[in-house]
């Protein structure tokens, strides 16, 4: 049985009968889940090994440059030659580009030759344009002259030379198919031009191939899965101004102002937030409708710069946008009619944050608080951001093992060189997998662990407050605060880390889980009848069951650990056992509560994602040397960035109500169904009979 909280975290009699002062959640204290914290503590240098380890082999231009025939990425200034500022990778020979088109061909893209340009090259209209090999050997041109001269030295080639060219050998070739810059690639237009052909083929060059095919070839390796995977990596680094505002500093005002306003405009408050929900949540499916060109002309494009407007090239994040808009217009629907419902129920949330208002308007510390946890994770996601745009380019660029037969002609060697035509490749071994995995698990950990400790920190604030019996005594505005934060370092960091992790582990299985059934969902493998969808649905179901269950009850157990300061497992114990023993007089007033927080977490997420649009919908983000290929990815991290902040500070009125009505249920049982430590407000919102039976029905 335990024993009664009243003596252990109150004000409590001493032996000679008078009241102790300063006995407020300070006795029987040890430090508890000691283990964890080292695990916590070995897993933290894990992570910052795992990360030095992109720091050192990884560059995030990977992410967004191609790799030219030598290996070098384009826009190097240290590479050999010198590529500062020539960032578009061009494919040189027209027919290796077919080859690789070509059905069960040996021939790959990545062994075409390849250069780095500063602009993708057009066919000239009266004459025949070159591009010529980095100028090396008997070609005495600096890089810069090169570039002036759009690439073209073919007046200065010896006959062998320039024989060696006619046979697309190098080390110049002819433009004859006009081409855009797609994603810092240069995609061939498969629509040759005439007059370049014609004087191609006076001159007596070998037949060029002019299928669809060389534009399909391109087209397909700029539309890998992997090549969008590190183009939305790429967006994020490009994006960065945008994650500081909308993702940091935007949420920590908004959630700043939401708290305020709660103090001083309560009853209004539900209200105010389920509007401006549902307004918000319409505004951002709005914009995912014109990204992804069903409303109005603004449509994301693949191509870069300036083009000709009736050139049309299809990009795979298109099709993501307009994936994400169906599922945000079921999830507008959803959320419009789920708010209309609860209206009836708004009242019960006016009079629970009543009781929470009351707590941080005695507790003034409380709104200053979040901001430290603030400041630690907004110092730790610039870390982790930057360590995983690292890790996600840590692969090591090898060159190619092909048996193809080519020939190109060798500047330096002042031969046609037919051996060393493989091109590079980037090359991610397995463990770089498991590396970014950890990585991911770390960062969610570490999130979790900063919000378990601010949680606590909170609860036991507000349980200083209650059973101290809402005295305004000089102790009261800022002392419990500070007194909470010393005895979460002193004694319960172990247990928050255990908790944290128990979190982060079921979300870790879950995420696995998903992708192993949409894998076998997009093989065939599951059943298309209805036992299958069936199966499917509530295999989902559980699992969202699973995460909120583990997430209650890890917010209950913080609150008991900060109270009676048990290890992790017995204060979820304690705490399950009060909400059981309550459920009827507790569930449906917290459950209500919580709803009209998640909207105002949402509110403030949803401000993020609506200003992220708006910032990444500037010319700087549209095109030019910034242009981002979809504003989904960083739209994204600005709503879950701003949901993690919005959780820092809502943290404030959410654990303040729990930890009241968990103290008020204590205090309820101790004293034989009457609250003895429940300040007035709380007494005359769930200790009234009446207002009790109004609440519960």
């Amino acid at each position: 049985m335990r024993g009664p909280l009243g003596a252990v975290i109150g004000r409590y009699p001493s032996s000679d009968g008078t009241t102790e002062l300063g006995g407020i959640i300070k006795h029987n204290r040890k430090c508890r889940d000691v283990a964890f914290l080292v695990v916590f503590i070995a897993f933290w240098v894990a992570m910052i090994v795992n990360s030095s380890f992109g720091f050192n082999q990884g560059n995030p231009l990977r992410l967004t440059y191609g790799l030219d025939y030598k290996g070098n990425l384009c826009g190097d200034k240290h590479a050999h030659p010198g590529l500062r500022k020539l960032e578009l990778k061009y494919w040189l020979n027209p027919n290796q580009v077919y080859q690789s088109g070509v059905k069960d061909s040996q021939f790959k893209l990545s062994n075409a030759r390849s250069i780095c340009l500063w602009d993708c090259p057009i066919p000239s209209e009266d004459s025949l344009n070159w591009v010529c090999d980095y100028p090396e050997g008997d070609i005495r041109l600096s890089m810069r002259d090169w570039i002036n001269r759009n690439y073209d030295y073919y007046e200065f080639l010896t006959p062998e030379m320039r024989n060696t060219s006619l046979q697309l050998q190098g080390p110049c070739y002819p433009v004859i198919f006009p081409s855009v810059n797609v994603y810092w690639s240069c995609q061939f237009i498969a629509r040759a031009s005439n007059t370049s052909l014609r004087h191609w083929q006076q001159m007596g060059g070998v037949n060029i191939n002019e299928d669809i095919v060389i534009d399909k070839s391109i087209h397909r390796s700029i539309n890998s899965r992997s090549s969008v995977l590190k183009r939305y990596m790429a967006d994020i680094g490009k994006s960065w101004p945008v994650l500081i505002v909308c993702g940091g500093l935007l949420p920590l005002f908004l959630s700043v102002i939401w708290l305020l306003m709660i103090r001083h405009f309560v009853s209004a408050m539900p209200w105010i937030t389920v509007a401006l929900f549902n307004i918000l949540i319409i505004t951002v499916t709005m914009f995912y409708y014109l990204k992804a060109g069903w409303i109005g002309n603004d449509a994301i494009s693949p191509i870069i710069g300036e083009h000709d407007p009736y050139i049309n090239v299809y990009g795979r994040e298109l099709n993501h946008l307009r994936v994400v808009a169906i599922l945000m217009t079921f999830v507008m629907v959803v959320s419009v009619l789920t708010s209309i419902a609860i209206i009836r129920r708004i009242l019960m949330a006016t009079s629970v944050l009543k009781v929470a208002a009351k707590v941080i308007g005695e507790v003034q510390a409380l709104i200053i608080f979040p901001v430290i946890p603030y400041a630690i994770l907004a110092i730790f996601y610039m870390f982790w951001i930057s360590a995983a745009l690292h890790l996600f380019s840590s692969g090591q660029v090898i060159k190619n093992n092909c048996n193809t037969n080519c020939c190109a002609y060798d500047l330096v060697a002042k031969k046609v060189n037919c051996d060393g035509c493989c091109g590079y490749s980037i090359h991610y071994t397995p463990h770089i997998a498991i590396a970014i995995f950890f990585h991911l698990f770390g960062g969610y950990w570490a999130t979790q662990f900063s919000i378990a400790c601010s949680s606590t920190v909170i609860a036991g604030s507000v349980a200083s407050y209650y059973w101290a019996r809402g005295e305004t005594s000089p102790e009261i505005p800022f002392l419990p605060v500070f007194s909470s934060m010393k005895r979460l370092i002193r004694y319960n960091l172990g247990s928050v880390a255990l908790g944290s992790l128990v979190v982060s582990f079921v979300e870790s299985i879950r995420f696995i889980l998903e992708s192993i059934r949409r894998k076998l969902k997009v093989s065939g493998t599951t059943s298309d009848g209805w036992f299958g969808r069936m199966g499917d649905h509530t295999s989902q179901g559980c699992l969202k069951c699973v995460e909120w269950t583990t997430k209650s009850v890890n917010r209950n157990a913080y609150i008991m650990i900060a109270i009676t300061g048990k290890s992790f497992f017995k204060a979820s114990e304690i705490a399950t056992e009060l909400i059981m023993n309550n459920i009827l007089r507790i569930g449906k007033v917290n459950v209500i509560g919580d709803v009209i927080l998640f909207l105002g977490k949402l509110c403030v997420s949803l401000s993020s994602a609506v200003l992220g649009f708006l910032m990444l919908d500037t010319h700087k983000y549209r095109a030019a040397h910034d242009k981002i290929s979809s504003p989904l990815l960083p739209v994204l991290i600005c709503w879950a960035l701003g949901y993690v902040v919005a959780t820092l500070f809502f943290a404030v009125v959410e654990m303040s109500i729990d930890t009241i009505i968990l103290s008020f249920c204590q205090d309820t049982e101790e004293h034989q169904g009457t609250a003895q430590y429940a300040p007035p407000l709380l007494i005359e919102t769930l200790g009234d009979p009446n207002e009790t039976q109004r609440l519960t029905q």
